[in-house]
């Protein structure tokens, strides 16, 4: 059986994603920064599939001693990991001169420390094994920066730069690399704004992408993603 690690799992994207993993038969690896979410949330998975293993871990993203003691619980619980999913990420609207000061670390740490610190840690452990899978979230705001959001425009950006980075050094082990790069999807970032649903991008529209480019044949890499609204939005 499989494991899959995934960031901030219990909202959004990333729940949509471990759900779908969870059908598929993975084994799973969930952080959250709030345990009542991750308690909720693992009895809601082991429901859908109660044949798998599920370990959560309470773990802030920004802080790198947390997210490789996260890694480690999960392999210690699971066994080796075969499917890493960079899901976590944060939001910040404001523009780089409006920014406080500690906004541009704030979004360095989890839009790209997260994913650099996972790869780093199970990166050489999947050349050795010669196979595994990795997935990260990164936005059209790498593609099209957005201004009104120029800290998180920067570090997902780099984060589709070290996507390409991993892809290249991993090709050569078998290894699989896959950007995701999504539109407007309608998650907890759009809080208290008006939003129209139907003209969104749906989580569910993530997890079933990454779905389908995991199961691809061996000899298959999906190398991008990019998802957007069909009417047009960003």
């Amino acid at each position: 059986m499989k494991n899959a690690i995934i960031t901030a799992a219990t909202k959004g994207m990333g729940r949509a994603i471990a759900i779908a993993f969870a059908k598929e038969g993975l084994n799973l690896a969930i952080c959250s920064r709030t345990g009542d979410d991750l308690a909720a949330f693992k009895n809601e998975l082991a429901g859908i599939n109660p044949d798998i293993k599920i370990f959560t871990s309470v773990t802030d993203c920004s802080i790198k001693q947390q997210v490789i003691d996260f890694a480690a619980g999960a392999e210690a619980a699971l066994g080796p990991i075969n499917v890493i999913v960079n899901n976590v990420g944060i939001y910040t609207w404001s523009s780089i001169l409006d920014d406080e000061d500690d906004t541009f670390q704030k979004n360095v740490s989890i839009n790209l420390g997260t994913a650099y610190e996972l790869y780093r840690y199970f990166g050489k452990k999947m050349i050795a094994a010669k196979s595994g899978h990795i997935f990260s979230i990164c936005s059209v705001a790498a593609i099209n920066p957005i201004p009104e959001a120029g800290s998180y425009s920067i570090t997902k950006y780099a984060l589709l730069g070290l996507s390409k980075v991993m892809r290249t050094e991993m090709q050569p082990h078998g290894v699989k690399v896959t950007a995701i790069i999504p539109g407007s999807t309608l998650t907890n970032s759009w809080a208290g704004m008006e939003v129209d649903k139907d003209k969104m991008v749906l989580p569910e529209d993530i997890a079933s992408a990454i779905i389908n480019a995991y199961k691809m044949s061996a000899g298959a890499n999906v190398e991008e993603i990019l998802i957007k609204p069909a009417f047009g939005q960003i």
